[in-house]
């Protein structure tokens, strides 16, 4: 498609890339002459604008000249420092000389625009190149192999690459290549290439055609293969393009044969090594694929032939063709169509003459009627396929669970095709979330919500989020009901304390105090018990007796009801605090009277509660809550603590509603705490959904605890769980997101309804992580109706049909032979002595052999089964090592080496008896390996115990002489603290601690053996 035009018989050359804008400029050629035969010379410069829409291109400046040019060049040399801020054009004269030019001065219009001038050259200067490298040196050739390497920056002593060629004939092309800085290339008219190195000053090698009717017209290096360049030949008898490649130069590596006639010109596309442009006698303009020698593309073209041809540097889809027509020509190898220019020309050509009335007549010219063309005449087809350069060099795009893939087209190497990747990567916006999240899903598998409870506590931001998760861990406590009562502020002991002074304050300046509850006064604190009564005489007795009853004290309420003169509570009291107390409290006379605390005092006789929760003040709610948890049957706690849990919730202060959800927490009713956070609290974002699933997961687990089975899922716990799994999933945790989908709910039954869609072939055919993501895409269609059964197949339940699938996948493991013995460590020597395979040494083998935990893992909050490490078996015996105990300094004689000069008597050893506070370790690891004697089957097991007994002694040997470090007893008491609750796996880590963190030589001989118990226990699950 033709762009720009210019009226102009005249040589051409492109700015630089570096140049904005885009100037063409148009120097008077030589060898031509144009229609008025005129001799004057000039140098032009256009600007290609290609916003306007005509043809003609906006000439920026120009100076006359006395030379005409047989070449033009445009390099880039002064445009980085600015000291030529346009770049320097370089001119080849008829008459020997070459001319450089400032371009910024001709565009400004300036009258000095010669930079400098020489005439080395004897004849005219045919070819000039720049050096792409070192933008300062200039290549040139002229008459009788005349060669010279210019440097604009000392341009009065030019070099040449080496001693001219012979016999001596014109240079007709010069090229520098495009990979190696140092070489250079010519061509003469008689067929022949030199190729110079100018490290060396030499000629390196001369490319010619044996059949001697190649004449060179253009010469041209491949942009990206340094060895390969391309001849055209002018002649007609052989009208081609040769590409060669240096290592093969006895004869071309291709031969582009589609012009009929002499190719007059050649260029090689910088920004695509596929595109060559080639231009000939018949008329045409051809791209090609050198690689392939196809025509890609040709252009549309005048009659009249094309004597040079060029590759705009800054627009690589732009080129100018020179023509004899006197047109320089820019045309664009993309396509498109001509008719828009077209019809412009005629509209100016149609309203210069509109008002017109060439004949005198009084009538004006009838409008131009155009002829209509065919569309296909004016529309031009782009190139085959698409250029490089708009080849899309990257790409992106977000895939389910937050996948993100994307491509990129790397640069192939010479003579390799193109390689495309694509990588797959995991997109994470919401880092806090998934981190909190994995921290819940790591306590779900390793059960330790005591500790998650802890911590939780610790890191809340406020003190009513300290409560909450207070309360939520006391569920994982023993005596919750007592813990319960101190988080509410009833503690017993000073209860005590306090009724206590109440009722002896006669005593107060006696020595030697001591009273209930294991409280001692000693005379250096009785300065402060005047203090401490005046508090307490200032304060309600009521509210003590409140505080007695609500823990469940009989007998301190009905001592102060007799202090205070209160004879009919006490006696009340004393009935309901059985037949003793009562018959301590009927000895005093009493009258009946009422009081603040009468209706209490009901209450606790009666078993009434219900009425008091219904008519209690609600800013009581923490006496009324601790008198549920004091005095509620099992079968009625929660259904007390839920009605009191609804009255805040419905009243109108804000502070008491906040506290119905202590109570709901105290119910364990799951779904009134979900309703009750869902209207509180917003749950949009993701960390506020993950704070509502730590704490609606922690409680269930703990409802689930109290209960022993599982307990129904409602609708809108349901629902939460299933927004938070679809957000799991959309970060890309679909292990995780799938086990917190509902499994046995009544109102969204997704789960099994997504596992009965998925059938048994499905299921052992598609690997986990494709069954997952099918059963997720399933369950958000399916929650997107009230009937899931709709989806369901109607075939009666079969075996399993609300079980996940089984998604464990064990890992194959090498069979190890029976009689397979392991080769003894080069620390053998020093792990354990000669004579005791089964010692230190051995134990390490054992270990280091012991079979790695399975990957699997839970795949749901509710049900756990993790696979236990199960050690190999010991290695085999050596019978000829001598059995017993050698040990000895490293060196010394062992065994019966060296027998004794004389016997020496006997002497009986006794031993020191291990420090009492250390007994405890003893107690605990011989309990442990009795429990497991107890529990094991196998006798190669029983055996391995037996002999762990027996070197524990190493262990106890230290423990007698105090030689271990406290950082390692403390260590074994942590571990004695793990077994007694039955925590191995805690046990094997503080095991791994002590190893990892302490000196060898002192823990070597007893902390092997401590593994192969805590390892066998765990294994017998005892």
């Amino acid at each position: 498609m033709k762009l720009k035009e210019i009226n102009r018989t005249a040589l051409q050359a492109w700015s630089p890339a570096q140049q904005h804008p885009i100037y063409l400029a148009a120097g008077t050629s030589a060898p031509q002459l144009d229609a008025t035969f005129s001799t004057s010379a000039s140098l032009e410069i256009f600007e290609l604008d290609l916003a306007d829409p005509t043809l003609a291109m906006k000439s920026c400046g120009s100076v006359s000249s006395p030379h005409r040019y047989h070449k033009l060049v445009w390099g880039p040399h002064g445009i980085e420092d600015q000291s030529l801020p346009s770049g320097v054009l370089i001119a080849g004269g008829e008459n020997g000389d070459i001319i450089l030019y400032d371009a910024s001065k001709i565009i400004a219009g300036d009258s000095e625009v010669i930079i400098a001038q020489s005439e080395k050259h004897t004849g005219p200067v045919r070819a000039l190149d720049v050096n792409s490298f070192q933008t300062n040196l200039v290549a040139s050739g002229g008459n009788e192999s005349e060669i010279y390497i210019w440097d604009l920056n000392s341009f009065s002593s030019p070099m040449t690459p080496g001693p001219k060629t012979q016999p001596l004939e014109d240079i007709s092309c010069v090229a520098w290549n495009r990979q190696v800085q140092h070489i250079l290339a010519s061509a003469s008219p008689s067929g022949k290439a030199s190729v110079w190195d100018l490290r060396k000053n030499d000629l390196i090698i001369k490319v010619s055609d044996h059949s001697n009717r190649m004449h060179c017209s253009g010469l041209a290096w491949n942009p990206e293969v340094a060895t390969q360049l391309v001849l055209a030949s002018e002649d007609d008898r052989m009208p081609v393009i040769q590409m060669w490649d240096l290592r093969f130069a006895t004869s071309p590596l291709k031969v582009l044969e589609s012009h009929t006639r002499g190719v007059l010109a050649i260029a090689w596309s910088e920004a695509d090594p596929e595109l060559l442009l080639s231009c000939g006698k018949d008329n045409r303009i051809l791209c090609w694929n050198p690689n392939t020698a196809e025509v890609l593309y040709e252009l549309p073209t005048s009659t009249q032939w094309c004597f040079d041809i060029q590759w705009c540097p800054r627009n690589p889809a732009v080129l100018s063709a020179a023509a004899f027509d006197g047109h320089i020509s820019i045309y664009s190898i993309m396509g498109g169509s001509n008719d828009h220019a077209t019809t412009l020309q005629a509209e100016q050509l149609s309203s210069s003459f509109g008002n017109m009335d060439p004949f005198g007549t009084g009538k004006m010219l009838p409008p131009l009627q155009l002829p209509q063309t065919a569309p296909s005449q004016s529309t031009v087809t782009p190139l085959k396929k698409p250029p490089k350069w708009i080849r899309r060099p990257v790409g992106a795009s977000f895939a389910f669970g937050g996948k993100l893939v994307t491509l990129d087209n790397i640069k192939p190497a010479a003579q390799q095709s193109a390689a495309h990747v694509v990588h797959i990567s995991q997109v994470v916006t919401e880092t806090d979330f998934l981190d909190r999240s994995n921290q819940l899903q790591a306590t779900l598998t390793a059960g330790n919500f005591l500790e998650y409870c802890q911590s939780k506590t610790e890191a809340a931001q406020s003190e009513f989020e300290k409560t909450v998760w207070s309360f939520l861990k006391v569920n994982f406590e023993e005596d919750a009901r007592g813990k319960y009562l101190e988080l509410l502020g009833y503690k017993k002991e000073e209860l005590a304390l306090k009724v206590f002074l109440c009722a002896h304050s006669d005593l107060i300046f006696e020595f030697d105090l001591s009273f209930a509850c294991g409280f001692q006064i000693t005379s250096a604190e009785l300065e402060f018990l005047p203090m401490i009564l005046c508090w307490l005489f200032a304060s309600d007795i009521d509210g003590l007796i409140t505080q007695a009853l609500l823990i469940g004290d009989y007998e301190a309420a009905v001592n102060l009801c007799l202090h205070d003169n209160r004879m009919a509570d006490s006696i009340i009291l004393a009935i309901a605090g059985g037949p003793e107390l009562l018959a301590k409290t009927q000895k005093k006379y009493f009258t009946k009277t009422q009081s603040k605390i009468s209706k209490l005092i009901s209450a606790v006789v009666m078993k009434d509660w219900l009425d008091i929760l219904e008519t209690c003040d609600l800013q009581n709610w923490k006496e009324a809550l601790a008198a549920v948890m004091t005095y509620a049957k099992p079968e009625e706690f929660s259904s007390l603590c839920g009605l009191l849990g609804s009255r805040l919730e419905a009243a109108e202060d804000a502070a008491l509603q906040a506290q119905a959800c202590l109570c709901y927490i105290c119910a364990g009713t799951v779904e009134q705490l979900v309703a009750y956070w869902a209207k509180a609290q917003d749950s949009s974002s993701p960390l506020a959904l993950q704070e509502l699933v730590e704490k609606l997961v922690v409680l269930q687990r703990a409802v689930l605890r109290a209960q022993g089975g599982v307990s129904d899922m409602g609708a809108l716990l349901a629902e939460k769980m299933n927004q938070y799994a679809s957000l799991l999933a959309s970060q890309g945790s679909l292990q995780t997101a799938i086990s917190y989908l509902p499994t046995n709910t009544q109102q969204v039954t997704v789960r099994s309804c997504a596992l009965s869609c998925v059938d048994g072939h499905t299921r052992e055919s598609l690997p986990d992580s494709d069954l997952l993501l099918l059963l997720l895409i399933i369950c958000n269609s399916i929650s997107n109706y009230n009937d899931p059964n709709l989806f369901c197949s109607s075939a009666g339940p079969q075996n399993g049909w609300n079980d996940p699938p089984t998604l464990n996948r064990a890992h194959k493991k090498k069979k190890i032979p029976e009689n397979f013995t392991p080769p003894a460590p080069i620390t053998a020597p020093i792990m354990a002595p000669l004579g005791d395979p089964q010692g230190p040494a051995g134990q390490t083998m054992q270990t280091l052999q012991s079979q790695q935990q399975g990957p699997d893992q839970p795949v749901g909050p509710a049900t756990f089964s993790p696979i236990q490490q199960q050690p190999l078996g010991p290695p085999g015996r050596n019978p000829n090592m001598p059995q017993g105990n050698m040990e000895g300094a490293p060196g010394a004689p062992i065994g019966d080496l060296i027998k004794p000069l004389q016997s020496i008597p006997t002497e009986k050893i006794t031993k020191k008896p291990i420090p009492e506070e250390h007994m405890v370790l003893k107690t605990t690891f011989e309990g442990l390996i009795q429990k497991c004697l107890a529990a094991a089957s196998d006798p190669q097991t029983k055996r391995k115990l037996d002999d762990a007994h027996k070197r524990l002694e190493y262990l106890y040997d230290k423990l007698r002489e105090q030689t271990l470090s406290p950082a390692i007893v403390g260590g074994l008491h942590n571990m004695a603290r793990s077994i007694e609750c039955r925590c191995y796996t805690d046990g094997l880590n503080i095991h791994t601690h002590i190893v990892s963190s302490s000196n060898f030589s002192e823990t070597s001989a007893f902390m092997p053996i401590l593994k192969v118990v805590l390892t066998q226990a765990n294994k017998l699950g005892v």
